[in-house]
């Protein structure tokens, strides 16, 4: 079984291409926390390549961006290639079979909070005393 979740942000906005016949394909890194920190008692964060196909392609190009948190379900993938130099180039990336996007691309942006109106109740104590209890 070769199935992949990671949560993570994007290092920058992806790169969104169409192949010959036409299809969309997007590529980026994505920014991965590991949940132990080092020796050191830093973070340590993995930059993972990400490729998405077809409609997650492009609904990945167009609603995230540099900074967004995103979800992704795929695959790992390892190709090689001959490099310009001669030498065997190996790439190991997670194909996106499915997003999330954790964040919206305004999110970044500093915006005044809401205030959210609460319904009766909800984290909101009544003044009662005992004696006024049916019970």
């Amino acid at each position: 079984m070769n199935n992949v979740n990671l949560v993570g942000r994007l290092t920058k906005d992806v790169e969104l291409k169409y192949t010959g016949s036409q299809t969309a394909v997007a590529t980026g890194t994505l920014a991965v926390n590991r949940q132990f920190k080092s020796a050191n008692g830093e973070k340590e964060t993995d930059f993972i390549n990400i490729v998405a196909w077809r409609k997650t392609a492009e609904i990945l190009s167009n609603y995230a961006s540099k900074g967004s948190q995103i979800g992704i379900t795929g695959r790992i993938q390892t190709r090689n290639y001959e490099g310009n130099d001669g030498k065997r180039v190996y790439v190991t990336e997670v194909v996106a079979e499915s997003i999330n996007l954790l964040d919206s691309r305004s999110s970044n942006e500093q915006q005044p909070p809401q205030k959210q109106e609460r319904p009766f109740g909800a984290n909101n104590p009544m003044d009662i005393s005992d004696d006024d209890l049916p019970f």
